[in-house]
């Protein structure tokens, strides 16, 4: 009998210790079919479908990551980029495989016109979430301001692709078009 108790505990142990995985698939998954929503060029509720993204995006599956963020963006908003600095990077640190983590702080980097670590942190944001409009339009933003035209364009399209909706996005691809036309004459 208490071998019988004993493999009962040690599946639900393990079982257990699977729900943060199955349910970051879920996640997953769950914000793969929000942003093929969104790039549906005539959904009319986008608003809707962005915040729930965006939220989903916050969720990390461990409650010490999303303290570290929230205390982050906390810091962040209140202009205490010493405290911001301190909690992403401990969040980067304890969990490098959560994109929001990298976001987050590539928002800081890019607060304090850090351009070099800001471009650095969305680009590991990209490669764990490749549609990261946010990340995306920063990147266009810094390569923009860079005078790296070609590149920023090239961003702000990719975000559009994503995300058709948001006006700043669909703004910034005209206002580079512009200029690069401008300058091809």
């Amino acid at each position: 009998m208490r071998m019988i108790l004993r493999l009962h505990n040690l599946a639900l142990a393990a079982f257990l210790c699977l729900l943060p995985v199955l349910a970051a698939g879920q996640t997953h998954s769950r914000v793969d079919d929000l942003l093929d929503r969104l790039a549906q060029p005539d959904l009319r509720n986008w608003q809707v479908v962005e915040d729930e993204i965006v939220m989903l995006w916050a969720r990390s599956g461990s409650a010490t990551a999303d303290y570290l963020l929230e205390r982050g963006r906390a810091a962040l908003a209140d202009g205490d980029f010493s405290a911001a600095y301190n909690h992403l990077t401990a969040l980067t640190d304890h969990a490098p495989e959560f994109a929001e983590g990298w976001n987050a702080r590539a928002t800081l980097f890019f607060e304090m016109q850090h351009f070099g670590p800001s471009i650095a942190d969305i680009g590991r944001t990209l490669a764990l979430e490749p549609r990261h409009f946010g990340a995306l339009m920063g990147l266009g933003f810094m390569l923009e301001d860079m005078g790296e035209l070609d590149h920023a364009l090239a961003a702000f399209q990719a975000a559009q692709a994503i995300h058709p909706h948001r006006e700043e996005i669909n703004e910034a691809v005209a206002r580079v078009s512009r200029a690069l036309n401008g300058a091809a004459l």
